[in-house]
């Protein structure tokens, strides 16, 4: 490591955060402050998935040099390793004490390692974490996610001593063998002088001759599934109507390399015919995309916590909707995170699995197939891939028609709406929540109009004429025209319940509201107008005021 480069790395580019913290420390620094910063700073490189965190000396936390003169002596300076490991979980101290003699003064760099999987860093025996840079007591949530590291150890790669080559189905072997060979065409002609079990070697299903958790999910013989339980190993394909109402289902076991093949070929891709004005749509398309379909459902397959014993569950609505789920939760731990990084993850739930898969060519680990399920919905004009994370699980959503043809029109018309816009876009068109933040950026591009909750998309795509009497019952007239109905009432019939109030305007009222926003709707009315002296209530009835 070019200790000097590092430390322009962290002025030049890092403010402090979760893993960099700056300390001018002139003279001297209290040496439970330094416990607590490492034990924060080492926690949260965990959480970070980074292999170490800086602790600097000598800068400001404007990032100005100022130099140091804690510890000048180098032996005393060391020291602090030993003095460190005394106080901390386990004994872990410091990777190295770097010293830089700057131009401005002497910097000390403390490079303290990530906590280790599944075992948060005490100091003296409490728990620190950080929120940005502020240190603090590590959370109950942070703690457990780090505890709960331990569940990433690779399942998937144990090896099962009782299982042999008869395990193992011959003509999930033979497809296995074809695909290994399709991602790696230097090896045809090795391969053919391959035995079974040297092919398992080399496309990470076998180590050293012996067979792996994960050789069986994906070649293993349906009989042998009692090897590697309680993990259950199955899709289960159910067929629902349009209300949810169960009307088919079929599982399918191990092999699952052959059988998520039959999976695919379950689900009923059907034709789906949309037209709009301008041509700006195909006449006919499958409902589903097939590189979705696969991707979503060898997703679930190399992500499953098998461990759990679930099974994996893939759920085709009549409505136009496919459901995928898999038990465990989602490692990176937002969809935003993944997509924003386009990057593969530094490591996985089960790592032989994926890397299994990734030989066999059946998934890649480059980080952008989740991004890739989005651009082609993008294209296609359908509603984007919907992720429920919750109770520790993975659900996606796939919709295979146009929910809003408002959406679909401002996606056409704007080709060059970034994939972040189109994703606010899309919660709107689902009737998800938006923040403050992210409604005003969506008003600023003109994307939508109304209030929170209650957004549609804008009137920019209302423009054409069998449009524009939806868009109006969108938007609601103004509330003076509301208002007026209401005097206008009781002008001829003298008085009135809220009943009646209620019948005269609930179906005048924007579409956008349900039901009871539209009663709080009446109810504000009425209430605007009593403050200003224009109306009251006299036994229970409203009438005008004299």
């Amino acid at each position: 490591m070019d200790i000097n480069q590092q430390l322009t790395d962290l002025l030049n580019s890092v403010s402090e955060n979760e893993t960099v913290e700056f300390k001018q420390a002139k003279n001297d620094y209290n040496f439970d402050k330094l416990g607590k910063y490492f034990s924060a700073l080492s926690n949260e490189a965990n959480l970070q998935i980074k292999s170490s965190a800086w602790l600097v000396f000598g800068v400001k936390d404007d990032q100005t040099v100022v130099g140091s003169q804690y510890r000048t002596d180098a032996k005393k300076l060391h020291s602090l390793k030993g003095e460190m490991a005394k106080q901390t979980t386990n004994r872990i101290t410091f990777v190295e004490i770097h010293t830089i003699n700057h131009e401005n003064g002497r910097v000390i760099l403390f490079e303290i390692p990530a906590a280790p999987q599944g075992l948060p860093v005490a100091y003296k025996g409490h728990y620190y974490g950080r929120d940005g840079e502020e240190s603090g007591a590590l959370n109950i949530e942070e703690f457990e996610r780090i505890r709960s590291q331990n569940t990433w150890l690779d399942w998937s790669g144990k090896i099962v001593p009782e299982a042999s080559i008869e395990d193992i189905c011959p003509d999930a072997l033979v497809k296995a063998k074809s695909l290994f060979l399709v991602k790696n065409p230097k090896l045809v002609n090795d391969a053919n002088h391959w035995p079974p079990m040297t092919f398992l070697n080399k496309a990470k299903l076998a180590i050293n001759g012996v067979i792996t958790r994960a050789a069986l999910i994906l070649l293993g013989k349906e009989e042998s599934s009692h090897l590697i339980s309680p993990a259950n190993p199955q899709v289960t394909w159910i067929l629902k109507d349009k209300d949810g109402i169960e009307k088919d289902y079929q599982h399918f076991g191990i092999p699952l390399l052959l059988n998520a093949d039959l999976v695919f070929q379950k689900i009923r891709n059907l034709k789906y015919r949309y037209m709009v004005a301008g041509n700006l749509f195909p006449e006919e398309v499958e409902q589903y995309d097939p590189y979705i379909i696969r991707e979503a459902l060898n997703n679930c397959i190399a992500h499953q916590d098998y461990s759990l014993g679930a099974k994996i569950s893939v759920v085709e609505y009549e409505d136009g909707r496919l459901c995928f789920g898999n038990a465990g939760r989602f490692i990176p731990e937002s969809i935003e995170k993944v997509i924003q990084s386009d990057a593969p993850e530094s490591r996985y739930r089960n790592m032989t699995l994926v890397n299994a898969m990734v030989n066999l060519n059946m998934i890649d680990t480059i980080g952008s197939g989740i991004k890739k399920m989005f651009m082609i919905q993008k294209k296609r004009f359908f509603p984007l891939p919907e992720y429920d994370l919750t109770n520790e699980k993975v659900l996606v959503t796939i919709t295979g028609r146009v929910l809003d043809l408002n959406y679909a029109k401002r996606l056409a018309e704007t080709p060059d709406l970034t994939l972040d816009d189109i994703i606010l876009l899309d919660r709107v068109q689902k009737s998800l929540s938006l923040t403050g933040l992210q409604a005003k950026h969506l008003k600023k591009l003109k994307l939508i109009e109304g209030k929170r909750p209650n957004l549609f998309i804008s009137a920019h795509v209302a423009k054409h004429a069998d449009e524009k009497a939806q868009y109006m019952k969108n938007k609601g007239l103004d509330d003076g025209y509301y208002k007026e109905l209401i005097c206008n009432y009781l002008k001829q019939f003298k008085q009135a319940e809220r009943l009646d109030i209620d019948n005269m305007l609930l179906d005048k009222l924007p579409d956008i509201l349900d039901q009871q926003q539209k009663k709080d709707k009446v109810k504000n009315l009425l209430q605007s107008l009593r403050n200003k002296g224009i109306i009251e209530v006299i036994d229970k009835v409203w009438v005008l005021s004299k």
